[in-house]
C-alpha cells in the first residue's frame, strides 16, 4: 500500500504556522514580511507561478509585489531594479523569475541579488553555505522535498538516493542535502547510460528530469521512495517526469499535482521569514 507524500496537506500545516507567527507580529507593532518577485516578459507559465507567489505570500500575512518588466527590458535596466530592491528596508526576499531572456545573463542578475535577500537559494554565496552545510538559504524545491521527507519520517540515513537530474535548481542542492542526511547519493543526467538498473538498485528516487513519465511504472518496486519533481500538461492533464502508474506502486510516492509544487512555495515563504528576522536581528 503507497503512502502518499501529500506535499498540499503539508504545506497548508506550514503556511497556517507561518500565518499565525506574522499575525504576532502585527500585534506587536511590526511591519510583515516582504517579498518582491521580479518578472521579465509576458510568457503565461511564468506569470502564473508569479501570481500564484504572490497570493500565497498575501494569504499567510506576508506584503508582497510582483514587477513586471516588458520582454525588451535591458540588462543594466533590470540589475537598476536589483540594485533598488536590495537597498529598500523594507524588502526582505527577492525572487527573480526565472528563465529571463536569452539578451539576459541569468548569473549576472542572480549574482547582483543581497544574498541576505536571496529567498531562492541561488546566490553562490548561498549556494557555497549549502555544500559547506552552513546556515544560508536553500533553493525551495530542494528545501521543500527533503522537509517533505522529513515531514512522514522517511528514514533517509543509510539509504541509497538516486538523483535523476543535474540542474542548479535540482538535482545538485537535492543531492548535497540527502548526503547531508546521511544517504548515499548518486547523481544521473541524461548521459547516464544504466538509468534502470540504477533506478532498481536505489532506495529512493529523485526524478527532476523536465521530461513527461520518462521513468516506467516497470522500474519501480513496493519498495521505492518516489519523489516526482515533474510537472507537465498533456491533453489537459498535469503529468510528472514518471509514468504515474508507479505512484500506485512504491511504497512512498508525491502525487502530481499536490506533491513537490505546494511544499516548494511553502519553502520561498518560509524563506522569506528567515530573511524578515534576519534584518529585524541586524536592526535591534
Amino acid at each position: 500500500m503507497t503512502t502518499i507524500l501529500d506535499g498540499l496537506a503539508v504545506s497548508k500545516a506550514i503556511r497556517a504556522s507561518l500565518k499565525d507567527e506574522t499575525e504576532v507580529l502585527i500585534k506587536q507593532g511590526k511591519r510583515a514580511p516582504s517579498l518582491t518577485v521580479v518578472i521579465v516578459g509576458d510568457d503565461p507559465a511564468s506569470q502564473t507561478y508569479v501570481n500564484s507567489k504572490v497570493k500565497q505570500c498575501k494569504s499567510v500575512g506576508f506584503s508582497s509585489q510582483a514587477i513586471s518588466c516588458e520582454v525588451d527590458t535591458t540588462q543594466e535596466a533590470l540589475l537598476k531594479i536589483i540594485r533598488t530592491l536590495n537597498h529598500d528596508n523594507d524588502v526582505d526576499g527577492i525572487l527573480v523569475q526565472l528563465p529571463l531572456p536569452k539578451h539576459i545573463d541569468e548569473n549576472v542578475i542572480i549574482e547582483a541579488i543581497d544574498p541576505q535577500k536571496d529567498v531562492d537559494g541561488l546566490h553562490p554565496l548561498n549556494v557555497g553555505y549549502l555544500e559547506l552545510n552552513r546556515p544560508g538559504f536553500v533553493s525551495c524545491t530542494p528545501k521543500g522535498i527533503v522537509r517533505l521527507l522529513d515531514w512522514y519520517n522517511v528514514e533517509l540515513e543509510g539509504k541509497r538516493a538516486l538523483v535523476i537530474g543535474r540542474s542548479r535548481l535540482v538535482g545538485k542542492p537535492v543531492s548535497t542535502l540527502l548526503s547531508q542526511k546521511n544517504a548515499t547519493v548518486t547523481l544521473a543526467h541524461s548521459k547516464t547510460k544504466n538509468l534502470e538498473e540504477l533506478v532498481r538498485s536505489n532506495d529512493i528516487i529523485v526524478v527532476a528530469m523536465g521530461k513527461p513519465e520518462a521513468i516506467p511504472a516497470s522500474w519501480i518496486s513496493d519498495q521505492h521512495v518516489l519523489v516526482d519533481v515533474g510537472i507537465h500538461r498533456i491533453d489537459g492533464n498535469l503529468r510528472g517526469d514518471v509514468d504515474r502508474r508507479a505512484y500506485e506502486i512504491a511504497a512512498y510516492a508525491t502525487p502530481v499535482p499536490k506533491g513537490v509544487g505546494p511544499m516548494t512555495i511553502a519553502s520561498l515563504l518560509e524563506n522569506t521569514m528567515i530573511a524578515y528576522k534576519l534584518k529585524e536581528c541586524q536592526h535591534d
